[in-house]
Order: C-alpha cells, then sequence, then structure tokens
C-alpha cells in the first residue's frame, strides 16, 4: 500500500517509543491507518500478522490476535485501549479527514481549534480531532498552528 509521501517525512527516525497495538485483524487496521490516514508501511511479516508503520517521526506497529506471540495482560474486550489515546501531528488535517468522509468512517470528535497554555506567558494552538481505529484506539490528529501571548 502507497500513502501520500507529502504527509511521510522522516519516517527513518528512530524514534524512542513505539506503541504496539494488538489488533483483531492486521488487513483492516492497515487499511485504516495508510488507507485512510496517511501512514506507510515501513515493513511487515503477514505470516506473523505484523506490520511497522509510520507517518513522519509517528511510528506504530500493529500485531494481530492470535497470531504468532501475544503478550496479554488482562482479557481484551473491546473497545481496545480505553484510557489512551494517541497524539499524532500532522502539517493538514484536511487529507485525512477527506479520506475519512469519502469512506463513510466517523469522527468520535469533530475537528475544533483549541489553545493550550504551555507556560505563563505563552499558549499554543492546534486544530484537532478524532478517531477510534477499527479495533477502538483512539487517535488524535492534530495541525499546529501557533504560539501567542495569553492576554489576561
Amino acid at each position: 500500500m502507497v500513502c501520500d509521501d507529502e504527509q511521510v517525512s522522516n519516517a527513518s527516525l528512530d524514534p524512542a517509543l513505539v506503541p504496539e497495538l494488538l489488533v483483531g485483524d492486521v488487513m483492516r487496521s492497515i487499511d485504516f491507518w495508510c488507507g485512510l490516514c496517511g501512514f506507510k508501511i515501513n515493513y511487515q511479516r503477514p505470516e506473523e500478522g505484523f506490520a511497522y508503520i509510520s507517518l513522519g517521526s509517528a511510528h506504530v506497529m500493529l500485531e494481530q490476535q492470535g497470531i504468532g506471540r501475544n503478550w496479554i495482560t488482562a482479557p481484551l474486550e473491546p473497545p481496545l485501549g480505553r484510557g489512551i489515546n494517541f497524539q499524532i501531528s500532522v502539517r493538514d488535517l484536511a487529507p485525512i479527514l477527506t479520506a475519512l468522509r469519502d469512506a463513510d468512517y466517523a469522527t468520535f470528535m469533530e475537528p475544533e481549534t483549541k489553545w493550550y497554555r504551555i507556560d505563563e506567558r505563552t499558549e499554543t494552538g492546534v486544530h484537532q480531532f478524532l478517531v477510534t481505529d477499527p479495533d477502538g484506539y483512539l487517535i488524535r490528529f492534530q495541525a499546529s498552528i501557533s504560539d501567542r501571548p495569553i492576554t489576561h
């Protein structure tokens, strides 16, 4: 599967943290992550139900439940990943939103602009939305706006 190279930069970086998500169907997950959200497959081992994907410096491993070695600490009940969301920074939300809408894939939270305080005098802005992957993992895509002074 080939995804938009414009969204992909620095995919060869070796990040210090790469989540490995246990999924029900790795091909369905690849369709979501790569086909709709712009990730690319760095490598995969289909016989193990495994794919390593990236979008810029955001890297994720997908592993299909029931194939190979799964590290399961408790019973898996959908939606998976309760209590966590993965923040992924992109240059532009529009291509992802368009792909999701064209596929009739619902968002968890519609796009918004949000400002977050980063110190006593400054806040940073983002355009963001949330979507769940096919297994229920919550993904927050965001595009930075800029920093601005806090006015009281």
